[in-house]
């Protein structure tokens, strides 16, 4: 298993992974999407033995009421359904935060299960003052800093690309 930052030849497997991965193709239209329109910050992605995408998790900006703070969301994070429960996910994330942090980003935003993303050091975006347009995720909504001055007059709406508006 390698995993690393995706690299063109990967986007048909990407996209074969997340057609696979959930119940439409919404987020592999996300990702072809934010990716043609220069938007994809971070793909990481593991790779089987053979080269194949086995999984992947993507990262693209995102703002604080309209002002770039060097902020992105993690969507969509995806494995093989025959992978999944043994760690895989939890090494992507581990590999973008990485990555995120060597390249200066202040922070991450995830929408996802509280339960899951904790484990990474996420905690409810609320207890800063910040949601994002979909008021019905409020406890979903979670924030991992980067930086330590992140949070400094960091507070409203998180407004993510509008390749996020079919959500």
């Amino acid at each position: 298993m390698l995993i690393r930052t995706e690299i063109p030849v990967d986007a048909a497997g990407i996209d074969r992974l997340l057609r696979a991965s959930f119940p439409t193709g919404a987020e592999a239209d996300l990702v072809q999407e934010l990716r043609e329109d220069g938007l994809l910050t971070l793909g990481v992605v593991a790779t089987d033995d053979e080269g194949g995408v086995v999984g992947y998790v993507a990262f693209c900006p995102v703002d604080i009421r309209g002002e770039d703070r060097n902020w992105v969301g993690l969507a969509p994070l995806a494995v093989d359904e025959s992978l999944r429960g043994q760690g895989l996910g939890e090494k992507l994330v581990y590999e973008g935060l990485d990555s995120l942090n060597e390249f200066s980003y202040a922070a991450v935003v995830v929408l996802g299960d509280p339960a899951y993303y904790q484990r990474f050091g996420f905690k409810p975006a609320a207890a800063h003052d910040l949601h994002c347009r979909w008021p019905e995720t409020e406890t979903a909504f979670q924030l991992f800093t980067l930086s330590d001055d992140a949070l400094t007059d960091a507070s409203g709406e998180v407004v993510f690309p509008s390749a996020f508006n079919r959500f």
